[in-house]
């Protein structure tokens, strides 16, 4: 049934916590070939953070049928904590990602009674373990309910000497009352020290708007770092009252699937593990540099098939300071 108690993962002690919705991208081919492939932007982002090495957990509702178990292989080969998963019968929640001749996605969800919603408060009452310095979540988790609401208390509760980074990854074909969504992301930007946001997810959160001026309102929201991604075009990194480009290096694209999910993942990974906190974030230097590994990354997801991010061994190591 929904909200079972996950099972006890003495072991897990992650830096990292993310949040969200893990589910199966059935890609479609453009030969018609239909392919099931783990996935979810926070799924996404948790493996990217623990391929670079860097301890991670999961929260987020997980299937007991075959897609569930796969889901919950893939972190578990990744080293991913799953201690706070919550487990049920409902099936996989599933999406079709339909492929263009770029290579970027369009996406169709079936989320109806399915698993990754069913996150219920109970079994995440103690809130973010002790020895996380950094909480991540956004897209689904904070659409689809219960999930969403249940996540929302867990993010501003985060005690303030950890980075909240938020990543709405806007979906308005499932999102229901977009009001009600901007609402809710507005109240989380009030505690979150980091936003990653792409040009679509600015356009959808003010409709109408230059896209430079929602970016600015959304620092004016209180986050300490506004990143801004477009496509292969560079990210805008904001920071205190100075904004910088990171261009991306070139890369010939098989698909753009997870690219997005790895760079929030590297970028938060690259903080920590240089012991960043939020209090570092107002040293532009060390965003900047999180910035630019996180494009390599990203970059890197873009040169093979799904979402298959990169171990810290294929990037070179970390940045230098």
């Amino acid at each position: 049934m929904p909200g079972t108690a996950p099972d006890a993962d003495p072991g897990d002690q992650p830096l990292v916590v993310v949040a969200g919705e893990a589910l199966i991208d059935l890609i479609v081919r453009a030969d018609g070939q239909i392919v099931p492939i783990a996935g979810g932007s926070p799924f996404n982002s948790v493996r990217a953070i623990a391929r670079l090495g860097v301890p991670a957990s999961w929260v987020g509702g997980l299937s007991t049928d075959r897609f569930g178990r796969m889901l919950e292989d893939g972190l578990a080969r990744d080293g991913v904590g799953r201690g706070q998963v919550q487990r049920s019968d409902l099936p996989t929640t599933l999406a079709l990602a339909e492929l263009g001749a770029d290579g970027s996605a369009s996406y169709r969800f079936y989320t109806e009674a399915t698993s990754a919603p069913a996150v219920l408060p109970g079994p995440l009452a103690g809130g973010v373990p002790t020895s996380a310095r950094a909480f991540l979540t956004g897209s689904l988790g904070l659409v689809l309910e219960p999930m969403a609401s249940t996540l929302e208390v867990v993010a501003v509760a985060v005690p303030a000497d950890r980075i909240v980074m938020l990543d709405p990854n806007a979906r308005p074909s499932i999102t229901r009352d977009p009001d009600a969504w901007r609402a809710r992301m507005a109240r989380i930007m009030a505690r979150a020290d980091i936003v990653k946001a792409s040009t679509e997810d600015l356009e959808f959160l003010r409709p109408g708007d230059p896209v430079d001026a929602v970016a600015a309102w959304v620092k004016a929201q209180g986050p300490a770092v506004v990143l801004v991604t477009d496509g292969s075009r560079p990210v805008r990194v904001l920071t205190g009252e100075a904004a910088e480009l990171v261009a991306a290096p070139p890369v010939q694209v098989v698909d753009t699937v997870g690219a997005g999910d790895t760079f929030g993942g590297a970028f938060l990974a690259c903080l920590v593990h240089e012991g960043v906190g939020p209090a570092g974030l107002a040293d532009a230097s060390a965003v900047l540099r999180a910035a630019r590994f996180a494009v390599r990354a990203s970059a890197f997801v873009c040169g093979r098939a799904g979402a298959d991010p990169p171990t810290l061994a294929e990037l070179g190591g970390w940045p230098e300071a």
